[in-house]
């Protein structure tokens, strides 16, 4: 019996001058638990099937082509290219039923309407408004028991384990409730962060999952993927392992976990045995399906056009530019090639420093690649690390803030920099566009320190991992590209310590090779300046034995330099001074060495110009 429930109406891909397809809802639940769905006669349905339908939805599929051969399902008359019902016809599950007619996955509980445009979910009792969400459950390892394979699904089930939870048990308890009911029932049994822990679950299950949620889980090393289709069963176990019940529609054929899009496996390495998958739920909507199969089966939603389909949009890929010869023009680098290296650097690490004497342009050019790379400014943030840089400043942590009303002063949590960057990127309609953090002298901070538990997700891209004051389950976005710049006069290159070796590829921006060592050449001929700086540069590296410490050309590329006295107040002020610290204690006469005048007597003199002779008379 449908027990009042109006009728639905169910609109066809590409239906155009075709009826809506029509059923109804009925009380009696399948062996699952799953609420049964009585498809109407004279339904039309699509004659194809998509490709991959076979493979992910091979229930549906034999039913059908069962109808086809019982004569229950015919070629139409009234409606050529198409398919017809002829009987009554009683499906486990609006989602079966629509799957049934379509060919293609579809989620009953939305896209079954009634004829003002109410969907189906509407019309149920409990917890059941919002919209719908993504989750993922564990199931291979439930005291030491793999559940997915042994009964979730063979059967069509996914479970909790609640050992030691009363029954009768309310689906839409709040979590007020729960944790009443928990702290008593698991008093002595379980610490307070697993009591904590086990709340979020059951709220979880029990009050936020809906019919028409899409389930996952994990087993042997593939994920599988579902659709919840009822509601909570309260069950007396044997074993206690599966106390909580939903009933499922599993997909046939489960998805090698290796080869998942990295923002997924991120969310799938949270260690929790519920999860919250809504993030990426348009990720998991777009397995094992092409864009042409997307984008067919988008059709049948009534949607506005302007809107991009969201398996397709989350399919979008990142991408990094390729440098131009206009930009190795506009920075000066001898060769398009070498920035084309430290672009793919870039894409096969995420992390890279550009190291060498001061003077060399790291920050100037980390800064206009970044530019380059990412699209704009919008998406680069600079900070510069310092001997007092903390977790606190960089990540996040709780600071003295006014409040604007009362204008008391409280420690609020408060993002640091990584955190309101790595937020930005992952934003939705964000995710295929690069962001670039810029950490200046990042030698000159503790990192170990600075990055916390952040600095394995610098090795580790595709995990997650539970923050310090936030507690919320973190992991660098896919599309967050971090450039360090580092100072080889304040610490040499063999010194850092192997673990930021293992995580960042090291660039050097040296004044012994290009593109630094012609860089001064070919600004002073853009210029079209004299090469004479050039020339002194070149003379004063060469007699500085210590690569760490040798000068770099920007001293020298400033309008100061070129006024009057300009090069001997910059030699004076800045270069002179870096070279007697460099010698500190040594007794070396740094002017003799160094000074302008020694340099200038050591260059190359020009030939004199032969006087021009004078005609005899």
């Amino acid at each position: 019996m449908s027990d009042g429930y109006p009728e639905f109406q169910l609109r066809l891909p590409n239906g155009d001058g075709i009826p809506r397809a029509r059923g109804v809802l009925l009380n009696e639940k399948g062996t699952n638990g799953s609420r049964k769905f009585l498809l109407r006669a004279g339904s039309p349905a699509r004659a194809h099937v998509m490709p991959s339908f076979a493979k992910h939805f091979s229930g549906q599929l034999k039913r059908r082509e069962e109808l086809q051969a019982q004569g229950r399902l015919i070629p139409s008359e009234r409606w050529p290219g198409w398919l017809e019902l002829v009987e009554d016809v009683e499906c486990g599950s609006p989602s079966f039923a629509a799957e049934l007619l379509v060919g293609a996955p579809r989620n009953g509980w939305v896209e079954w309407r009634t004829e003002e445009g109410a969907p189906l979910s509407d019309f149920m009792t409990g917890v059941w408004a919002g919209p719908n969400r993504a989750w993922l459950v564990r199931g291979s390892n439930v005291t030491g028991l793999d559940l997915v394979q042994r009964m979730w699904l063979p059967e069509g089930r996914v479970t909790l384990a609640a050992s030691r939870l009363r029954q009768g048990v309310a689906q839409g308890s709040s979590k007020e409730q729960l944790r009443a009911l928990v702290q008593e029932d698991y008093e002595s049994t379980a610490t307070y962060s697993q009591k904590q822990d086990l709340v979020e679950e059951l709220h979880a299950f029990l009050s936020r999952m809906k019919p028409g949620d899409t389930v996952c889980t994990i087993s042997g090393g593939r994920l599988y993927v579902g659709e919840i289709t009822g509601e909570v069963e309260q069950a007396e176990s044997e074993d206690h392992r599966s106390n909580l019940r939903r009933p499922v529609t599993w997909q046939d054929e489960g998805y090698a976990y290796e080869e998942l899009p990295e923002e997924l496996q991120q969310r799938l390495s949270i260690q929790h045995d519920v999860v919250e998958l809504t993030t990426v739920q348009a990720v998991i909507d777009g397995l094992g399906l092409t864009d042409e199969e997307l984008a067919d089966e988008a059709e049948a939603i009534e949607r506005d056009p302007s809107v991009e389909i969201p398996a397709l949009a989350a399919r979008r890929e990142l991408e990094l530019p390729e440098p131009t010869d206009e930009l190795a023009a506009e920075l000066l680098v001898h060769k398009t090639d070498w920035l084309r290296e430290v672009r793919d650097l870039l894409w096969d690490d995420r992390q890279l420093v550009l190291y060498g004497p001061p003077g060399t342009g790291k920050t100037y050019l980390a800064l206009k690649l970044a530019e380059f790379l990412g699209g704009g400014p919008e998406q680069v943030k600079l900070v510069q690390f310092h001997p007092s840089y903390a977790y606190e400043d960089f990540f996040e942590g709780f600071r003295p803030q006014e409040d604007p009303e009362t204008r008391e002063v409280a420690f609020r949590l408060t993002a640091g920099p990584l955190r309101e960057l790595a937020d930005l990127a992952s934003r939705e309609g964000n995710r295929h566009l690069p962001h670039f953090l810029i950490i200046d002298e990042i030698n000159r901070a503790n990192l170990a320190k600075v990055f916390g538990e952040l600095y394995f997700l610098l090795e580790y891209r595709n995990k997650s991992v539970r923050l310090t004051y936030s507690g919320d389950d973190f992991a660098l976005p896919p599309n967050l590209f971090v450039i360090g710049t580092m100072n080889t006069a304040d610490r040499s290159i063999a010194l850092v310590d192997a673990a930021m070796r293992r995580r960042f590829a090291f660039v050097e921006l040296s004044p012994r090779t290009e593109p630094t060592s012609g860089l001064l050449r070919r600004w002073l001929e853009s210029q079209k300046k004299d090469s004479e700086p050039a020339e002194l540069l070149d003379a004063l590296n060469a007699r500085i034995d210590d690569p760490d410490f040798r000068i770099g050309p920007s001293y020298l590329m400033k309008k100061g330099v070129y006024r009057d006295g300009g090069l001997e107040r910059t030699w004076r002020t800045k270069i002179l001074p870096l070279l007697e610290e460099h010698h500190y204690g040594e007794g070396i006469d740094i002017e003799k060495r160094y000074g302008l005048t020694a340099l200038r007597s050591s260059l190359p003199q020009p030939l004199p110009q032969q006087a021009a002779q004078e005609p005899s008379a």
